[in-house]
């Protein structure tokens, strides 16, 4: 890069002189050529007082070899040249200094001579006795007049041209030593200079966005190696839960084929292994819900009534409530409209799950209740979307899971999302939970660009709020549905 500024400062420069020297070059022609018509002027002027005055006897003891003089008739004839046989030269009456003398009294030309080939001033002018008096004198070529200034010249353009090299080779080093100094893991940290930022006040938008990008690969580094960490741990935890059920069948299997249980016993280890085998399905099915959400397979939307989704989750959870001693109840519509678009298999894991906890970690002769209305945004009016296109207001349905159960203590709160975590893992065991419940409504939420938050005592109870607009933005398709 500094190579380039320099040859461009350099080269910029040298063509300046360059040129600064030919338009001079030109102006001292023009001069040169102006006080060369003006000396002529004058001479024309002696010369006529003097023919006029003593006719052609002014020739006799005329010596000049600057000037070429011609005196010729009005009608064109020649009678005197200084410089060639008047007898053999052609008829003047066409010139053009001629005709504006003969006309006016005077007249001027430049031309290229025929007779000597080159460019010529001519100056003429009338006589009192009709006749005509031309002077003409050769004017100088450029290269002739220039020739006594060549050496000064060449002197100064290479002077000049050192002086170039060395202020471009300066410049060049001025202005890239700063950005060849900057630090691309800290660009800013040339804005403590405040000469720095005044010299390179065009460039601080691209130092903030070097900024800006530099902090955006840090954050997204760490949300990959948290990802990775993240995905580490999950197969670790799905490993961990899997094997612990193989590990159940394969020791009843192993000890039904050895013969070594007693007939009356093989009802109930068949149960065990059933009901083992349910637990991994269970623990599967729900790795795979998670795995669809993540890579949003099969997210088709559709217009759904959120309603009737909590009223078929319900049904399905009154036999697994009961078991439990646990009263399943959902409220009456808080609005009659409760219709959204959104992916129904998906809004109706959030109600299930939820439910299905409320349940688990509830005491006999508890009670979970569903509620279905309107968020508090709800009233707000128009389409107030965030800068990712997610919505921030407008029409949006609540739906609220609310258990008597044992609670969540305050420092499990922030974790009870995280795939595999369980606040109570001895009560965990008891009720077969996966630990993924959660996790996946987390995921459900998050897809219907919705918001989830909990309120919990412990020993008193549950809440669960989920907020979910009507219209969503879709993280797979990459655009806004509108019903």
């Amino acid at each position: 890069m500094s190579r380039k500024i320099f040859r461009s400062i350099w080269l910029m420069t040298v063509v300046s002189l360059v040129l600064a020297l030919a338009i001079l070059s030109g102006m001292m022609y023009t001069v040169f050529t102006e006080e060369q018509l003006e000396q002529l002027r004058n001479e024309t002027a002696l010369v006529t007082r003097g023919v006029t005055r003593d006719g052609a006897a002014f020739f006799d003891e005329l010596e000049t070899a600057d000037f070429r003089i011609t005196w010729l008739t009005a009608d064109g004839r020649i009678l005197y040249d200084n410089a060639a046989d008047a007898g053999e030269m052609e008829n003047h009456l066409e010139r053009q200094e001629v005709r504006d003398a003969l006309e006016t009294g005077y007249g001027e030309s430049r031309r290229r001579s025929a007779t000597l080939a080159r460019q010529q001033l001519y100056t003429a002018r009338r006589l009192p006795d009709g006749t005509v008096l031309r002077l003409s004198i050769t004017q100088m070529a450029v290269m002739n007049m220039l020739l006594p200034f060549l050496a000064p010249f060449a002197l100064l353009l290479l002077l000049a041209t050192l002086l170039t090299w060395r202020i471009a080779h300066r410049l060049a080093s001025d202005i890239v030593g700063p950005l060849n100094s900057l630090d691309p893991d800290e660009p800013m940290k040339g804005m403590a200079d405040p000469q720095f930022v005044a010299s390179y006040e065009e460039i601080l938008p691209l130092l903030h966005r070097l900024e800006e990008q530099r902090v955006q690969i840090a954050h997204d580094r760490e949300e990959l190696e948290k990802t990775s960490l993240i995905r580490q741990e999950f197969t670790a935890n799905a490993s961990h839960e899997l094997k612990t059920p193989l590990h159940v069948i394969s020791g009843y299997a192993e000890l039904l084929e050895s013969g070594m249980v007693p007939e009356g016993d093989i009802r109930t280890f068949a149960g065990r292994i059933l009901a083992e085998s349910r637990r991994m399905s269970r623990l599967v099915e729900d790795i795979l819900s998670l795995t669809r959400m993540d890579g949003g397979v099969g997210m088709e939307k559709e217009e759904t009534d959120l309603y009737q989704i909590a009223e078929s989750a319900a049904a399905d959870l009154q036999e697994t409530a009961a078991e439990a001693g646990v009263t399943l109840r959902l409220l009456p519509r808080e609005t009659k409209d409760t219709t959204m678009l959104g992916v129904t298999q998906v809004l109706y894991s959030i109600v299930y799950n939820l439910c299905n906890n409320g349940i688990k970690y509830n005491h006999r002769g508890g009670l979970v209740t569903i509620r279905i209305g309107l968020a508090e945004q709800a009233d707000r009016a128009g389409d107030d979307r965030a800068g990712d296109g997610s919505p921030r207001g407008g029409r949006m349905l609540r739906l609220t899971v609310t258990d008597t159960g044992i609670g969540i203590p305050e420092e499990d709160r922030e974790r009870i999302f995280e795939r595999f975590y369980r606040v109570d893992k001895s009560r965990s065991k008891e009720v077969g939970g996966t630990g993924l419940g959660l996790s996946i409504v987390k995921h459900a939420v998050r897809i219907h660009g919705g918001e989830i938050r909990v309120d919990s005592r412990e020993g008193q109870g549950t809440v669960f709020t989920v907020d979910l607009p009507r219209e969503f933005y879709n993280d797979f398709t990459k655009k806004t549905v509108q019903p």
